[in-house]
């Protein structure tokens, strides 16, 4: 059967993952190495290694609501898709803020509550733009298995799981296994080459089983492929999934379903500021085409522009002139 016939006239996306708040700050390279961040990785820390790296950067931080699923289901409300956001918050106001966040940018909130604190994500931003991030989960770790129930996913077309989800693996097949008897199809953005190389014993057979659209950028398919050429990685990650795709930055992605491949091209033009959300975002695009029944080519053209949009301002906030644009484009 098709994919898009699965859908059974079903539109809406939901985004399954970690709420969290996102803090970031400017820094050199050297900052890594003082606060313990891998180059271009996630690490999980305690609230406190957050405050300490904080208290050592030279700028003020830019705080806005994230978490990669998050992210994406975000980008699909703002280009009028139907989106909801499932995940756990604390019952502060850090937690307010970000349902209030959700709300305002056309994202249903399914949001669990924890007595912790709402999560926090610090991502510093070297002067090559790449973002390192120091994680910590707080209430976001708390989601518990019996709370992902098939009901909160009986409406939904796909949905979209953040590869964050396997530091607790139970809740990831709660998740996956929801999604599945709703009749879903389940789409897993891979979301870190340091997620991977953790995780890899289980990944392989999560994806065979479950997972319909499998994305990854080169550094997360080298290490779940083990293939350092491209085309060989994208060739394997073929065989797990329907839709395999490839993201490989400012060079643009690669979209294989069965044995056919479409090259996307980059959006050129601009300045790129920050790539914080860059794969959200391209995750945001390409699913909302792909659920209205577009070709791979324009589900891919549709996810470089978004992707192209958030590298150019801090954060993962887009402003509404710009989506507007996308929007135009995209009706185009």
């Amino acid at each position: 059967m098709d994919l898009t016939e699965k859908m059974a006239g079903r539109e809406r996306v939901v985004g399954i993952g970690s709420a969290l708040m996102d803090i970031l700050i400017q820094a050199e390279e050297p900052f890594l190495e003082k606060v313990g961040a891998v180059k271009g990785g996630m690490r999980l820390v305690e609230e406190n290694e957050i405050h300490r790296a904080l208290s050592m950067a030279a700028d003020e931080p830019v705080m806005v609501p994230g978490g990669s699923a998050c992210n994406t289901v975000v980008g699909i409300g703002k280009m009028g898709g139907q989106s909801r956001f499932l995940g756990k918050c604390g019952a502060d106001e850090t937690g307010r803020l970000f349902e209030n966040d959700l709300k305002a940018q056309c994202v249903q909130p399914d949001l669990l509550r924890s007595r912790l604190p709402t999560g926090k994500v610090l991502s510093i931003i070297t002067p090559d733009k790449q973002r390192s991030m120091l994680t910590f989960l707080g209430a976001s770790a708390r989601m518990r298995p019996e709370e992902i129930r098939m009901r909160r996913f009986e409406d939904a077309a796909v949905i979209h799981i953040e590869g964050y989800l396997l530091f607790n693996q139970a809740l990831m097949f709660a998740a996956l296994s929801a999604a599945k008897n709703a009749g879903a199809l389940i789409s897993l953005d891979l979301a870190s080459f340091t997620v991977v190389e953790t995780h890899k014993d289980v990944l392989a057979a999560i994806v065979h089983d479950y997972v319909d659209i499998l994305m990854a950028n080169e550094d997360e398919a080298r290490v779940f492929t083990g293939r350092d050429n491209e085309a060989d990685a994208l060739r394997q990650l073929s065989k797990y999934a329907a839709v395999a795709i490839l993201k490989v930055g400012k060079r643009g992605s690669y979209i294989a379903v069965g044995e056919d491949v479409v090259k996307i091209k980059p959006v050129v033009g601009g300045t790129a500021v920050d790539t914080t959300g860059a794969g959200d975002l391209w995750a945001s695009g390409f699913l909302h085409a792909f659920i209205k029944g577009h070709s791979p080519l324009k589900c891919g053209e549709l996810g470089s522009l978004c992707g192209h949009a958030v590298c150019q301002v801090v954060g993962t906030h887009i402003s509404e002139a710009h989506w507007v644009q996308i929007r135009q484009k995209m009706e185009a």
